[in-house]
């Protein structure tokens, strides 16, 4: 099932369940993908839609460190809500193991050879990690690799 059906899917039992929490974050995903297709007037693909979602992981992730720090743990609790039904969307993160060895393949796959390659490399890893790792501890293993 396409990523876009499986989110309006859910969007109706959460609905029907009366489950605020969820429904409000499945809204704010819709939104923000249909957002993005109408901000460039193309429709998207599941990877496309899944770029979005890490997008507003990401950014509740940054407020949930920032409300911590201001000891405003009740907004936080909402981020962690927020960021565990963004979750369900997402396919399984990777363990340190399977990351490492996609970042030995394809530093091979593209012949890097030094910090300058470090470019190829990402293109070739970011199509496989999208939505499955952090992809600024990624790029730290790549650089340490690479130097």
């Amino acid at each position: 099932m396409a990523l876009i059906e499986q989110l309006k899917k859910e969007q109706i039992v959460a609905m029907k369940a009366k489950d605020k929490v969820r429904l409000g974050t499945i809204r704010l995903a819709l939104s923000a993908v249909k957002q993005r297709e109408v901000d460039e007037q193309i429709t998207l693909s599941d990877d496309d839609i899944l770029a979005v979602l890490t997008k507003l992981v990401k950014q509740r992730r940054d407020s949930v460190a920032q409300y911590e720090s201001a000891n405003r743990q009740d907004l936080a609790d909402v981020e962690k809500a927020e960021i565990a039904v963004l979750e369900d969307f997402m396919p399984q993160p990777l363990s340190e193991d399977e990351i490492a060895a996609l970042v030995e393949s394809a530093i091979t796959e593209s012949g890097a050879a030094g910090m300058q390659d470090m470019g190829k490399v990402m293109g070739v890893l970011k199509p496989q990690i999208q939505g499955r790792a952090d992809m600024g501890k990624v790029s730290g293993l790549v650089r340490a690799k690479l130097a």
